[in-house]
């Protein structure tokens, strides 16, 4: 239940979208952000805004071409969002977050409950292009195997 306690907690208001990160969330994820390589130009980004960057895309579902001109170049984010996808950077992220957000609220770190509905029950037993039936599909001859084909040959022959 949310108590009042919970919803100022959950409060985005003062930042610039409401995908941005908190100072208290920032504090939390910035050491778990790879230092730049060894070597070469210094890093000249900002990491936390490259991060309210990748958030923003995520969040809103925006194309790469609308991400606003406020936040880092859309090149530099997302060369960023692959490399740290890569590397594991934002599974870590994401797991800190997470359990930040589950104690915040006063759980276990760890759900110890799921719940699954019918529907998610089906489209989970069916599981996308690799649940096809081979019995329900056309089974593919080779032309060497078609009679047609070996008949017209031999007579061309």
């Amino acid at each position: 239940m949310w108590k009042p306690g919970h919803r100022r907690a959950a409060e985005r208001r003062g930042l610039r979208y409401p995908s941005d990160l908190t100072d208290a969330e920032w504090a939390l994820v910035e050491p778990m952000i790879p230092p730049a390589k060894r070597g070469g130009r210094k890093r000249s980004v900002d990491v936390r805004e490259v991060l309210n960057g990748i958030f923003y895309v995520l969040s809103t579902g925006c194309q790469w071409n609308a991400v606003p001109t406020d936040l880092p170049p859309k090149s530099t984010i997302y060369d960023y969002l692959d490399l740290w996808d890569w590397d594991g950077t934002l599974e870590r992220i994401h797991r800190a977050l997470y359990l930040a957000v589950r104690e915040q609220a006063g759980r276990e770190a760890s759900p110890t409950v799921a719940i699954i509905d019918a529907q998610s029950a089906k489209g989970a037993q069916k599981g996308g292009r690799r649940s096809i039936r081979r019995g329900m599909t056309r089974a593919r001859r080779s032309r060497a195997a078609s009679g047609t084909f070996s008949s017209t040959r031999s007579a061309s022959c």
